[in-house]
């Protein structure tokens, strides 16, 4: 990586942070420059407008996403242990930025402002669930998830208690948010398994 790929990685993992705070609207090239303490000329010619800017915000946020839940994710065996890791990168990752998971916020600011910003946003949020619903059918596949599992209702129940843990955690500040998450996750998995267990 040269030395201009390498600051141009430094600029959006801070811009990262800063949207994690702020919010992707929040996330100006001005903005961005006083944080850095750098010029807004200077961080035009990396972004040139700040809708793309945010889209790349985005983009970036996607790559630590990758490296920080779902490549670890995938070293683990299919099924049950893949899941539960998924959670645990999950509520890492939200953890690990000071205003919590990038796309949880611009999911607020942006459903229902029309634009580019939101249309990578939606496709991005697309994969993630479909990933989870992937997730969901090797389970199956495995046979630690009952076979008429929903995949995709079980991606959404899944996603519904990260946000969940997202609202208790970061505006409510209940400090057992996080224990509530993780027994929500395993009655869910219970309840996927249940099913397989009952008389025909």
């Amino acid at each position: 990586m040269g030395k201009g790929e390498t600051t141009r990685q430094a600029i959006l993992d801070r811009a990262m942070t800063l949207a994690s705070q702020v919010g992707l609207t929040g996330l100006t090239i001005g903005r961005l420059a006083e944080d850095l303490e750098l010029s807004k000329s200077g961080l035009f010619g990396h972004f040139q407008s700040k809708e793309a800017l945010q889209i790349q915000v985005l983009e970036h946020a996607a790559e630590t996403f990758v490296e920080q839940v779902v490549r670890p994710a995938l070293a683990e065996p299919r099924g049950l242990p893949r899941l539960r890791a998924l959670v645990e990168r999950w509520l890492a990752w939200d953890s690990s930025l000071p205003g919590g998971c990038v796309f949880v916020a611009a999911a607020a600011e942006l459903d229902d402002r029309p634009g580019s910003v939101r249309l990578r946003l939606v496709e991005l949020q697309r994969q993630w669930i479909d990933f989870i619903a992937t997730s969901v059918r090797r389970a199956i596949d495995e046979g630690h998830v009952a076979r008429e599992t929903d995949a995709v209702q079980f991606a959404q129940d899944l996603y519904g208690i990260m946000l969940a843990w997202h609202h208790h955690s970061r505006l409510l500040g209940d400090p057992v948010a996080e224990q509530r998450a993780r027994r929500a996750f395993e009655a869910l998995l219970v309840a996927a398994a249940a099913r397989e267990a009952l008389p025909s």
